[in-house]
């Protein structure tokens, strides 16, 4: 069985990372999505409103393709979470070319401390690439429009966040 592994923040989870939810499904068996913790972001959502959203987001996808899709919190190095799912690729989202610098200094630290992971990039699609989740919150903070670059639950979701709803 092929286990994937897509981590992220998903603080929201916007329209770019179900696209290579979506995607990445095709690749493998399972796919664990990895919500990491990490206070240092300091999310704006809880880990508990990250996973339900997730969770939410993907359960027509688990029907439509019959591939289980499962949320995953950790707290751990990324190749740690990867031996804790059983999984042998993990898989990363790519916008530009920035996002590249960053993450091919992730796989060289993370094939050095197991080199039997491989990782595995995938484009955003051109009309997601500009969406990150840093930005969404600040559009939403400032009462922007944000329905194009969520589902509609998060749109709803940030907007009682920001009280804009």
């Amino acid at each position: 069985m092929r286990i994937g592994l897509y981590p992220g923040t998903f603080d929201p989870v916007t329209l770019g990372h179900l696209d290579i939810i979506r995607r990445a499904a095709a690749l493998v068996d399972r796919l664990v999505i990895g919500i990491a913790i990490n206070r240092d972001k300091g999310p704006l959502f809880t880990l508990e409103e990250r996973v339900v959203m997730i969770e939410a987001e993907c359960a027509e996808l688990m029907k439509t393709t019959g591939i289980e899709i499962v949320a995953h919190p950790f707290e751990n190095l990324l190749i740690d979470c990867a031996h804790d799912v059983g999984a042998q690729i993990i898989i990363r989202g790519l916008r530009a070319v920035a996002d590249f610098e960053y993450e091919y200094q992730m796989v060289g630290m993370n094939r050095a401390l197991d080199n039997t992971v491989e990782t595995v990039f995938l484009m955003a699609e051109a009309r997601h690439q500009a969406i990150a989740s840093k930005l969404v919150k600040e559009i939403a903070r400032l009462d922007g429009d944000v329905s194009k670059f969520v589902p509609p639950e998060v749109n709803l979701a940030l907007k009682s966040k920001f009280n804009n709803g």
